[in-house]
């Protein structure tokens, strides 16, 4: 008798000790990073674009906190997406992760990322999707399907499996490239399989995404541990492809083009926009409006089957009962033109290229606030390990934003936002100004972000702005200063600034508010 007893008082602790386990486990946070590619930061309804559906996104709007000037901070080539990327799974700033893809490559400095930092704090880590990071996803993440790779794959089935991507003489072009050449152009359709693209494994890949996100919800949900998932769609990349519904939510006649439509961008040889850049080929040289509002009607029916799978995996969180207990960061890695200023890629220092949407929702988060103070979107790492409260490391350079969203801070925790281009672009936005510097045509461009958000007017010749665009261009040389930027730009410098200066054409520093 005594013996069962004590069986009975041993089995009541130990059911008790694991339910304080799990008690405790789900005080600390849940955390979902949903990361879109290629969407620029006026692509949600509830944002402003009344030409897009995106109902779920605007619930997320409704229901958190969007930051309404998140910055992707630069890339090292063409493809922005990997430095972006490096950059919110290290923390470090774009020239540090630059240095640090090389640690990857030899199996090095792993533990740092953003995937170890939270499995060490306790958290169950999940990964699926777009990856495009030099440090194995398993390695970083700890349960990881589906990773996938820049893009969906082009279709090459008119040039013959392993063509060169030639530009210049279109002779070998992917299908869905310098399209549509005229209303009667029929090379291309987003829906039809054949083509491989998001379609290739019989399963669209934004579909596949939100499958492997309501499995980790469930297995997540049979755990002791909070969970940290990493959910990265490659849409709305291209090829832009959506099912038949998507594509029906939108006509022609209905989509405007941009303000800041331009047939060609007249520095985009100097600037690396040329006719040689992948995303640059897409649409035919000179732009038109009817191939701008085709790219455009498929990009938003993309973004608009992004909506439906984020709303799918909402309701399965929901469902789980872990939404009062989880915390949603929403962004981009960059954002995208699709006809600004004639061009079609990211690859600018323009809002529409490097500006993403950024939503954060969940417990103690204020509803429907929307907040300007600039940011970087590779913060939300850091706000992340905040939430999660684990202790920043020192290596990692961008901000939690929690302290923006609940309002114990006003300003932007940098003066002034960075960007770069490789060695062809550098820009810094500052004080309600954007100074953009193309090194190879020792040109300067000033614009006035409060009264020309659409970066249409140059000011960089007005007499009356020689003086801001000297305190920008010393701003931007500080910044490259602290960023270990490689690229010199002094002898730019002495040659727009200071002869100006010498000649007498500049004022007393003196930016605007």
């Amino acid at each position: 008798m005594g013996q069962i007893r004590f069986l009975a008082i041993a089995f009541l602790v130990m059911l008790f000790s694991c339910r304080d386990e799990k008690q405790s486990a789900v005080m600390k946070p849940n955390i979902i990073f949903i990361f879109a590619d290629d969407m620029t930061y006026s692509a949600i309804r509830a944002l402003g674009n009344q030409e897009i559906q995106t109902p779920n996104l605007d619930h997320l709007v409704a229901k958190g906190t969007t930051f309404t000037n998140a910055y992707n901070m630069g890339a090292w080539n063409g493809a922005v997406c990997v430095a972006s990327r490096a950059m919110i799974i290290s923390g470090r700033s774009v020239w540090d992760a630059y240095d640090l893809k090389d640690q990857w490559k030899q199996g090095e400095a792993f533990d740092k990322t953003w995937g170890r930092l939270m499995a060490k704090a306790g958290y169950e880590t999940y990964m699926t999707g777009k990856w495009h990071v030099d440090a194995p996803a398993d390695s970083v993440f700890q349960h990881v399907v589906h990773v996938r790779p820049g893009m969906p794959g082009d279709a090459w089935i008119n040039a013959g499996k392993g063509a060169n991507f030639q530009v210049d003489d279109g002779t070998a072009l992917p299908v869905g490239y310098n399209r549509p050449l005229n209303e009667n152009d029929s090379t291309w359709s987003p829906t039809d399989p054949k083509f491989g693209g998001f379609w290739e494994g019989g399963t669209h890949w934004s579909e596949v995404v939100k499958d492997d996100a309501l499995s980790f919800i469930e297995n997540a949900d049979k755990s002791n541990r909070p969970f940290f998932m990493y959910l990265a769609f490659n849409a709305p990349h291209d090829p832009r492809q959506a099912p038949q519904e998507y594509l029906d939510l939108y006509q022609l006649e209905g989509i405007p083009v941009p303000k800041s439509f331009l047939p060609e961008y007249p520095f985009k040889d100097s600037i690396g926009n040329g006719r040689d850049l992948r995303d640059e080929a897409l649409a035919p040289f000179p732009r038109t409006e009817y191939a701008i509002k085709t790219h455009t009607r498929e990009y938003y029916a993309l973004i608009s089957h992004l909506d439906a799978q984020i709303g799918q995996i909402l309701n399965e969180l929901e469902a789980s009962g872990n939404k009062d207990n989880t915390y949603i960061i929403f962004t981009a890695d960059h954002g995208l033109a699709m006809g600004h200023h004639g061009l079609m890629g990211k690859q600018t220092q323009f809002d529409h290229s490097i500006r993403a949407p950024f939503i954060i929702c969940g417990p103690d988060i204020p509803k429907g606030q929307k907040i300007n103070a600039d940011i970087y979107l590779q913060d939300a790492m850091a706000t992340s390990l905040e939430l999660a409260g684990i202790e920043k490391p020192e290596y990692v350079f961008f901000s939690s934003i929690v302290d923006l969203a609940n309002q114990s801070r006003q300003q932007s925790h940098y003066d002034g936002i960075y960007g770069a281009y490789m060695n062809l672009q550098r820009m810094v936005r500052k004080d309600g100004f954007k100074l953009i510097v193309y090194p190879k045509l020792d040109k300067v461009l000033l614009f006035d972000m409060e009264n020309d958000p659409q970066e249409m007017n140059d000011l960089a010749h007005d007499p009356e702005h020689q003086s801001d665009i000297k305190a920008l261009f010393e701003a931007l040389l500080q910044k490259q200063k602290e960023l270990n930027d490689p690229l010199d730009l002094s002898h730019i410098y002495q040659q727009t600034i200071l002869q100006r200066d010498s000649a007498g054409q500049l004022d007393k520093i003196s930016l605007k508010p």
